[in-house]
């Protein structure tokens, strides 16, 4: 099996990461010298180590935003539909059935923590279709990605393949040990050996810098705010939370109230937006740096970008919720062109002019 340059120092890190693996301990071995050294005149150093804290500190810090966001949404929820009964006392900073909805929310959503955290790889690679696969279907992309983890000096994810002929691949898990990497047929098909490690070489970078960890976990909460908000505002809609059945002071409330609630509905989906837009783009080049580490070949990740931005094939299995986790925007659609400032993705100009600098 050919290896790149970069892999020589590898095999001392996986001795290390097996022998610590028996002793039931975390891997470490991602932390290892293997990929923090230069490995070409015109690559900056990266701090790995660094990315990796920021993301445990991020992925903390986004689960504890948005059990906040759905307490909120769930308070007013309760809020209004308390304020419909028409009680005089009703205090709608201190409403009983708001606190026991906002509650109910952060158990949810506890449990949703709960489930991503053991499941999130599972259920991402559910959500675009992505299959699983062997040896024996899949030898070159095995071989590569094979390649690529003995360079990072960490343990080969599993391997699967979107049957779709649109071009694209992404990375999810909630560990270095317990990572996927996932690529479309079409690209599979299209692209050459060298381009096909370059981008598993990218992939492989934010299961590396465990991007993987906060990029899952955003979109199963993203998709869980969607899933509230959406909920509330067909409520809003063809329920009866606008119906007050007490005086005119308790109905005009519960209609303040309803317009809040439906505004906070509103939003709350574009904030999840921000975020997941916000954990893309500087990831997208650390990782683009990563593969030209991993690789010594900066202009292969260029040829393959450019291949990857020039197919017009459409990406019928994408999932919004996720499309932060793609190398490239797998929605072509006015939205993601209309401004940068809404791309999940640095422009793929920028990304190819950073990779030219690097040699």
């Amino acid at each position: 099996m050919s290896l790149p340059a970069s892999a020589a120092s590898a095999p001392m890190s996986i001795s290390r990461c097996r022998k610590r693996k028996r002793h039931r301990s975390r891997f470490r071995c991602a932390e290892a010298p293997a990929v923090s050294t230069v490995v070409g005149s015109g690559i900056a150093a990266t701090d790995f180590l660094g990315a990796a804290r920021r993301n445990r500190r991020n992925t903390v810090t986004l689960v504890v935003v948005m059990i906040g966001i759905g307490a909120v949404l769930a308070y007013l929820l309760g809020a209004v539909i308390e304020a419909g009964e028409g009680d005089p006392r009703f205090n709608p900073a201190a409403s009983g059935v708001g606190f026991g909805f906002a509650m109910i929310m952060i158990a949810i959503s506890l449990v949703w923590t709960l489930i991503a955290l053991k499941a999130g790889d599972r259920i991402v690679l559910r959500l675009v279709g992505a299959r699983e696969v062997g040896v024996d279907e899949a030898p070159q992309l095995h071989n590569v990605v094979e390649e690529m983890a003995i360079a990072a000096g960490i343990p080969k994810p599993r391997v699967a393949i979107i049957e779709t002929d649109a071009l694209n691949a992404f990375a999810t898990g909630m560990s270095r040990d317990r990572a996927a990497i996932a690529v479309t047929r079409g690209l599979l098909n299209t692209l050459n050996r060298e381009e096909l490690q370059a981008v598993v070489g990218h992939e492989m970078g934010h299961v590396l810098n465990l991007d993987v960890r906060y990029g899952t976990a955003v979109g199963v909460f993203v998709g869980l705010i969607a899933l509230l908000a959406d909920g509330i505002l067909r409520l809003g809609r063809f329920g009866r939370m606008g119906r007050g059945r007490g005086n005119d002071k308790g109905g005009g409330l519960q209609l303040v109230l309803l317009i809040l609630l439906i505004v906070a509905a509103i939003l709350a989906p574009l904030a999840a937006k921000l975020v997941q837009m916000a954990i893309s783009r500087q990831r997208e080049y650390l990782a683009d740096a990563t593969s030209a580490r991993l690789t010594r070949n900066p202009l292969a990740l260029i040829s393959a970008l450019e291949k990857l931005g020039a197919s017009g094939v459409p990406f019928a299995q994408a999932n919004r919720a996720v499309q932060h986790l793609f190398i490239v925007n797998p929605f072509r659609d006015f939205s993601a062109k209309a401004s940068a400032l809404m791309s999940t993705h640095p422009a793929l100009a920028e990304r190819i002019a950073r990779l030219r600098n690097l040699g």
